[in-house]
């Protein structure tokens, strides 16, 4: 069974662009746009680029762990419906991974979900995962 709700995962199979928040190691956060690929069965989240290992982010999350990523947009401009998703959790700088898609290195930062907050989506929730 999945952690992502099947609303969840059909919002996230329509939007490209996520902002990643890491923390610094002089403890300032960092927020990115980047792109993400849903693990369903897995239950994780990765991001990939093309020079992930020399970014910022990605050395970000080899000192701290705890991240939050963050999809959303408006689901119409007439009334400003906001809708989206937050993503809590644990990260992992991983390197020698095949790349979630072509020209992309070879390194990825998986997110493991511990919370997840919805809200402008069908049986919006928020829920602490174990």
């Amino acid at each position: 069974m999945s952690i992502f709700t099947a609303s969840e995962l059909a919002y996230l199979a329509k939007q490209k662009l996520g902002r990643l928040a890491t923390q610094a190691p002089d403890g300032t956060l960092q927020n990115n746009p980047v792109g993400y690929f849903v693990n369903a069965a897995g239950g994780y989240l990765d991001i990939g680029g093309h020079g992930m290992g020399a970014s910022r982010k990605f050395r970000n999350v080899q000192l701290a762990a705890q991240v939050s990523l963050v999809v959303d947009d408006l689901s119409t401009e007439h009334g400003w419906q906001v809708r989206g998703i937050e993503f809590r959790g644990r990260a992992e700088a991983l390197t020698d991974v095949d790349p979630p898609m072509p020209g992309f290195s070879r390194e990825i930062i998986r997110i493991h979900p511990t919370r997840i907050l919805t809200w402008g989506l069908p049986n919006s929730t928020t829920r602490n995962l174990p």
